[in-house]
């Protein structure tokens, strides 16, 4: 994503995706007819097609959200990952470089280079720690690996070139038009049509979970008020073990769609446990809070009815996801 500030307001968007199997242009449709928005399809490892976005739109700030994502995935094709979070992430250092030095004095002041990570990079927690902005890197996966080296990447370009980067670390987001190999998407989605609904283990992972809509607001806020060089840890502050986040979904769903002669837990079925399978992460986002005043608005409770409520509202969007590449099928086993 790229952006053109005007002042402290955003005054153009360009969306560049590449539109890979979880891309999906249905979930532009209600920005598609604004004039301050544009969209071009193309790959982040490809030098041509970066540099001649950047030459066209013009940005002030660079939102690097481009990656692959899923852990599941990762753990049965890296190569992807690899290429993606890594390639990809130095193609885009290397031609925001470029286009940075050849910025005015005053642009070249303004401009911005965010880059968005995960809270996976740091490993797995005891039951009582918080991973902070200074906690050392120890990613478990292919997924928290390729976007470890990527991090280090970008620390690298801030320091050896003076590019202004930031980099963000967040916990797990959720929320609309999320693709439903992720855990509160498929969860909703296998209840709705009757499925069973795979548990991983005994379900006493815990994840830190982040409204999609929170985080928006701190990346907006990180880009234009951050400081170059620096790190931010975004989180919701709303630990939850997997098994109690699906249950919650049950509920909500038991309240708003019941069935006809049973809960929707009863849905409920433990599989075999993800190879490797960190047992718990947990941010401290203390210093986006004291340094620039952010403050999740959301509760998990909130949050996850408002996503609940909009998969049940929006049956057309995810029905065609799921006719697609991904059914819902198990992933990451290793085989």
């Amino acid at each position: 994503m790229l952006l053109q500030n005007s002042a402290s307001q955003v005054s153009q968007v360009l969306v560049y995706d590449k539109l890979t199997y979880a891309g999906n242009l249905a979930s532009l449709a209600s920005v598609s007819a604004d004039p301050r928005f544009s969209f071009v399809q193309a790959d982040i490892c490809d030098r041509d097609a970066v540099s001649g976005a950047l030459s066209r739109f013009r940005p002030e700030i660079i939102m690097h959200l481009a990656a692959e994502s899923h852990v599941d995935r990762s753990i049965d094709k890296p190569s992807a990952f690899i290429e993606t979070n890594l390639v990809g992430t130095f193609v885009m250092l290397e031609q925001s470089l470029a286009y940075w030095r050849g910025l005015s004095a005053a642009q070249h002041e303004a401009f911005r280079f965010l880059h968005i990570s995960t809270d996976e990079v740091f490993g797995s927690l005891g039951a009582d720690d918080l991973f902070r902005e200074d906690t050392p890197y120890a990613p478990n996966s292919p997924y928290s690996a390729s976007k470890a080296g990527s991090d280090h990447l970008v620390r690298a370009w801030a320091h050896t070139y003076d590019l202004p980067a930031i980099i963000t670390n967040c916990s797990n987001n959720y929320g609309p038009y999320q693709f439903p190999e992720k855990l509160i998407p498929l969860m909703i989605l296998n209840a709705i049509e009757g499925k069973s609904l795979p548990v991983y283990g005994k379900g006493e992972n815990v994840r830190d979970w982040l409204f999609v809509d929170d985080h928006a607001a701190a990346l907006q806020l990180v880009a234009q008020k951050g400081v170059p060089g620096q790190t931010y840890n975004i989180g919701g502050r709303c630990e939850m073990r997997n098994i109690d986040v699906v249950g919650m979904i049950c509920d909500i769903l038991d309240e708003l769609r019941p069935r006809e002669k049973s809960s929707y837990r009863d849905l409920i079925t433990f599989v075999r446990d993800r190879p490797g399978h960190d047992m718990r992460y947990a941010i401290d986002c203390s210093k986006i809070e004291r340094e620039l005043g952010w403050l999740p608005t959301e509760t998990f409770e909130s949050g996850l009815r408002k996503t609940v409520e909009w998969y049940l509202s929006n049956a057309e969007w995810w029905q065609a996801v799921r006719s697609g590449a991904y059914r819902g099928e198990r992933l990451g086993l290793t085989k």
